[in-house]
């Protein structure tokens, strides 16, 4: 039986009809060309990339790691946007080109900003997650990356040397990282009450003091809910040590010298006291109305919200009870029930707030009315020598400024230890900057001219065809 056009028996004879043999037979004639062949491609690849190769990029990177407070969120501690264009801001660019006394033109400077990018890294294993949430049809939540890798992409002429692109990395990022230690970390600079207090009068002493104090224990009040467990290396004292010793300062120290100071009516100036004391409390009545006008604002609209929020709470036990298969889980109604309900308890935060400024702005205006009427009443009285009295206070309130200097010295170090601790770390380098090896574009260069020449020559035998020979 014959066999048919498509049977194997047709394949097996187009390939004895290849001899083997004869082909080896070529390449063994032609080997000399192929080699030829291969280093002249070797040497032509070579050259062309030694040509070309200034005008070529190099590629430096590095990574770090950003770990602080609400970066999750995507903010810096202080609630503002974070953003990955800081780290190549100008100030961050200029400040580094500075340190390495490198040149800090505006053309450099717009060269090395344009050649510099930030990229997060996204692990696999995240991705790998968020295919399968998606496959799955389920909503996929926003991810933040932790660690960026920043990479600057300069031409090789460029006149900057591997090691300086390197060593101007690692600057941008130390630049950066000083820049948030200072604007978060680092306390600002202290200043001395005392020292704006001594043309003052006697009276405003007891005004700026006790606001001062005040505002110290709130602050290290809130300190000590964030960090109980918290104790400076350097003063080996806890936020709630320096609570303690704020608040004996404040019974001992500071009300000796206020209390000798409202006890005798002291004042370089009486009258002027009275002045200053007037056009004080006429700004806190100002202060006083816009925040009883804004208070009328937010109650007026939580009325009307109150009106209505028993119609959003049966709207949504309406919504809940409904039994229709067919209906979806939310519908207009139901959303318009709960934002409602958000409304309301955004109108009842800010009416809270309203309502203590109110009461704020009310108790610092009693305070100065009661030391008004005092002054007052030492005015109408018969003029006496507060010489006597004025030594006395004095003394006082040099102690008062000691112990001053001491408690806030202390809650300065505190202080900077617990932000060095909290912040110590926020932003590190993950991995040191590496620039792309010279050497291995040649040789890849090279490897794949040389392959081509290689494989040309291979032709060229097969086909019969030898430089310097005929055609077989």
């Amino acid at each position: 039986m014959s066999s048919s056009p498509d049977s194997p028996s047709t394949d097996s004879d187009l390939y004895e009809g290849i001899d083997l043999r004869d082909l080896f037979s070529r390449l063994a004639r032609g080997v000399a060309q192929t080699l030829g062949l291969a280093a002249l491609g070797l040497v032509i690849a070579l050259v062309a990339y030694l040509m070309s190769s200034p005008y070529t990029a190099t590629t430096t990177t590095t990574r770090l790691v950003f770990a602080f407070d609400g970066f999750s969120k995507g903010e810096y501690p202080d609630h503002t946007k974070f953003q990955t264009e800081d780290l190549t801001s100008p100030d961050v660019v200029v400040e580094a080109l500075n340190r390495l006394k490198l040149s800090t033109s505006e053309e450099t400077q717009s060269t090395i900003r344009a050649a510099l990018t930030v990229e997060g890294i996204i692990p696999a294993y995240v991705v790998k997650e968020r295919d399968r949430l998606r496959a799955v049809g389920q909503p996929v939540p926003t991810y933040r990356p932790d660690e960026y890798q920043i990479t600057l992409m300069l031409p090789r002429k460029f006149p900057l040397t591997v090691q300086q692109r390197e060593a101007l990395m690692n600057t941008i990022v130390s630049v950066y990282e000083e820049k948030f230690q200072r604007t978060y970390a680092a306390l600002p600079m202290a200043r001395n009450t005392f020292e704006t207090l001594h043309n003052a009068d006697y009276f405003e002493y007891d005004l700026i003091l006790n606001r001062e104090v005040q505002s110290i224990i709130f602050t290290l009040g809130q300190q000590l809910e964030a960090a109980k467990a918290f104790r400076s290396p350097t003063t080996n004292m806890s936020f709630g040590d320096l609570l303690r010793q704020t608040q004996i300062f404040e019974q001992i120290q500071l009300n000796e010298a206020l209390g000798l100071i409202r006890r005798h009516g002291l004042s370089r100036d009486r009258e002027t006291a009275m002045v200053k004391m007037d056009y004080y409390m006429q700004t806190l009545e100002d202060r006083e109305q816009k925040a009883l006008a804004e208070e009328q604002v937010v109650q007026d609209l939580l009325t009307k919200s109150e009106s209505r929020a028993q119609n959003y709470v049966l709207g949504i036990k309406t919504q809940a009870t409904q039994q229709r298969s067919e209906a979806p889980i939310m519908d207009q109604g139901l959303i318009d029930s709960l934002l409602a309900n958000d409304a309301y308890n955004f109108l009842v935060h800010k009416a809270l707030d309203a309502g203590l400024a109110v009461k704020a702005i009310q108790a610092e205006k009693n305070q100065l009315l009661v030391r008004r009427k005092n002054m007052e009443a030492f005015l109408q009285a018969k003029s006496e020598d507060q010489s006597v009295y004025v030594a006395e206070v004095q003394k006082a309130l040099g102690k008062l400024e000691v112990a001053y200097q001491e408690l806030t010295e202390k809650i300065r170090e505190t202080q900077l230890d617990f932000a060095k601790q909290q912040f110590g770390d926020a932003v590190r380098i993950s991995m040191q900057p590496v620039t792309d090896g010279r050497f291995r574009p040649i040789m890849v260069s090279g490897i794949i001219g040389a392959f081509l020449g290689l494989a040309t020559g291979m032709g060229l035998s097969l086909l019969g065809v030898y430089v310097g020979g005929k055609k077989a």
